[in-house]
């Protein structure tokens, strides 16, 4: 079934806007005709059957008819990782939507090896993931912030994981099951490690709970997918599937 991220509200009969690239996908890729069903979903209003009832080489327009999904949120999980080169930073942002995390926060740390990040392009790939996975919302991926200013500004409340290969932390899941549940975090360092300030300060945080990944240093890209794995076995929305 071909379902589509649109922006506009979405109920039966209202009109869906579609994006130009939107339209030729489904025009010249996927050569839909009229009275051919797409699912779309806004992240707000569920998931809608809707029909196809125009199109041409330029325009199509869709046609909710029936509410097939109702609206769930996705676990309340965020993910802040250090800024990595760009292949290996688009699939964070791709597996971060495949394993449920509602957004992805690229880090400026003192050993990044990468100088910026297009989140243009990052959101494009949150927002193909979210269609593929059949999740009802899309994370928002944030613009690049500072490690300092993050760890300054954290929320009371919500749990940090962090992937700590530096130090006496233990396996990931014993510390994931003593903590419980609620609002979580998980922090990925870049591939030269935190620098010995910035683990300190993140090891002050009142809310962190320093994890293992297990014996063998893990690339940043590996890392998070396997937090985020870890994450959902024992706390996320895994347990109920």
């Amino acid at each position: 079934m071909i379902r589509l991220f649109v922006s506009n509200d979405l109920h039966p009969g209202a009109g869906v806007a579609l994006s130009l690239a939107q339209v030729r996908y489904l025009v010249a890729v996927m050569r839909v005709s009229v009275g051919d069903e797409v699912r779309v979903f806004n992240g707000r209003d569920g998931e809608w059957a809707a029909r196809v009832a125009e199109v041409s080489r330029r325009d199509l327009v869709l046609r909710p008819g029936a509410r097939v999904r109702d609206q769930a949120p996705s676990p309340d999980l965020e993910l802040f990782v250090a800024l990595v080169k760009r292949p290996r930073l688009e699939t964070i942002v791709e597996k971060a939507a495949e394993l449920g995390a509602r957004s992805v926060t690229p880090l400026v740390t003192d050993r990044v090896n990468a100088r910026g990040a297009s989140l243009e392009r990052l959101s494009a790939i949150a927002i193909e993931a979210a269609e593929q996975t059949g999740r009802l919302d899309v994370p928002a991926v944030r613009a690049p912030a500072r490690l300092a200013a993050v760890l300054g500004a954290w929320p009371v409340g919500r749990r940090l994981m962090f992937c700590d290969e530096a130090g006496d932390a233990g396996p990931a899941l014993d510390a994931l099951a003593a903590a419980g549940g609620g609002p979580w975090a998980i922090l990925i360092g870049p591939e030269g490690g935190f620098s010995p300030a910035e683990r300190a300060a993140v090891r002050a945080l009142a809310a962190v709970v320093p994890v293992s990944l297990g014996p063998r240093i893990l690339r940043a890209d590996t890392a998070a997918i396997a937090a985020l794995t870890l994450w959902q076995a024992a706390l996320g929305d895994w347990r109920g599937a």
